[in-house]
């Protein structure tokens, strides 16, 4: 078991190496003493603990840490729906602060508040895009409706609270998109994060849920939630048998989370493309992408360059949705 361990470790270092060393044009005895990294690499995650990102940041650090032979930290920093946390990378000038979020979320924030202390387009770069889960729409157990029609029946005879992860988020905005393709009513609750909008809902505080399935599907495997659907264009092999919300009513509809790596705009390219090579080598590791798989995640990959030109269309979208929803926030 222990020369598998070693094993498995050497063959990460070695494929993650090999992709950063080719891309940077180097060989790789040569990216063994590469001045950068020369210390401790911290990864900002701007929500709390618990959701889609952390689970990532915590999968991808220590093999990221045994890739670029350093120390890799993971730092939950929520507040104003990740913005507190995003602004500080982006005002890092050590050059060694990076941040893992939901990249959609990120591009809502522009149209979303009235005032914002950086400009995600501008300060922030993309670095590598590492998976996609689609968003669940669960209740608790004890709400007596089985498939989307109910629920949206339930919604307009009985007051039903809406766990909000943060507000704005991606998952509040597909909250709000479900009710207007299909009438329903709900109170819109809001959380700092994921784990405790989850966490509530469980204990009955809230009724409802829409939150991303790689967080999510555990409590629905463990009966402490109930599904109601998938925000995806097709069925999740996961789940064969949950219908799709569109199959449901929701025509058209589809949204999810698109974990990814963002970094200072004042980071050097030459940094971004090493990070990207590694972690793009490491998050397509069969061992992660089958632990990923398992709780619903697709490792969906882009480099920097594809990354930054997602996160624009993304901008472009979501300010469509808000303008349509009319939320502003300070």
């Amino acid at each position: 078991m222990q020369d598998k361990k070693f094993a498995r470790r050497a063959l990460i270092k070695t494929a993650a190496a090999a992709a950063v060393a080719a891309v940077a044009g180097i060989a790789p005895s040569a990216y063994a003493q590469a001045a950068w990294p020369s210390k401790p690499l911290k990864i900002i995650v701007p929500y709390t603990p618990g959701g889609s990102s952390d689970i990532i940041a915590r999968i991808i650090s220590p093999l990221l840490g045994e890739a670029l032979k350093q120390t890799v930290i993971v730092e939950n920093k929520p507040g104003a729906s990740g913005n507190m946390g995003a602004d500080q990378t982006a005002k890092a000038n050590d050059g060694y602060t990076i941040m893992l979020c939901d990249v959609s979320a990120l591009a809502i924030s522009p149209s979303l508040y009235t005032k914002l202390n950086f400009d995600p387009s501008k300060d922030l770069k993309g670095v590598a895009m590492l998976a996609y889960s689609p968003h669940m729409l669960v209740v608790h157990p004890s709400v007596p409706a089985n498939n989307l029609k109910e629920l949206v029946e339930l919604s307009k005879k009985s007051k039903i609270d809406f766990a909000v992860t943060a507000m704005g988020s991606a998952p509040h905005l597909a909250g709000f998109q479900v009710a207007s393709l299909t009438g329903a009513k709900w109170e819109y609750i809001p959380y700092k994060g994921g784990s405790q909008a989850v966490t509530d809902t469980i204990a009955g505080q809230t009724q409802v849920l829409m939150n991303g399935m790689l967080a999510t599907l555990p409590f629905v495997q463990q009966n402490k939630l109930k599904v109601i659907g998938v925000s995806k264009s097709t069925r999740v092999p996961l789940l064969p048998n949950v219908p799709t919300l569109a199959e449901q009513g929701a025509t058209g509809f589809e949204s999810g989370t698109w974990q990814g790596i963002l970094a200072p705009a004042n980071m050097p390219k030459a940094n971004i493309d090493k990070l990207s090579a590694a972690l793009i080598a490491i998050i397509r590791m069969p061992d992660v992408r089958a632990r990923l798989a398992a709780q619903g995640a697709e490792v969906n990959t882009m480099n920097a360059t594809e990354m930054d030109t997602f996160f624009n269309a993304e901008r472009k979208k979501w300010a469509g949705v808000v303008a349509k929803s009319g939320l502003k926030l300070d």
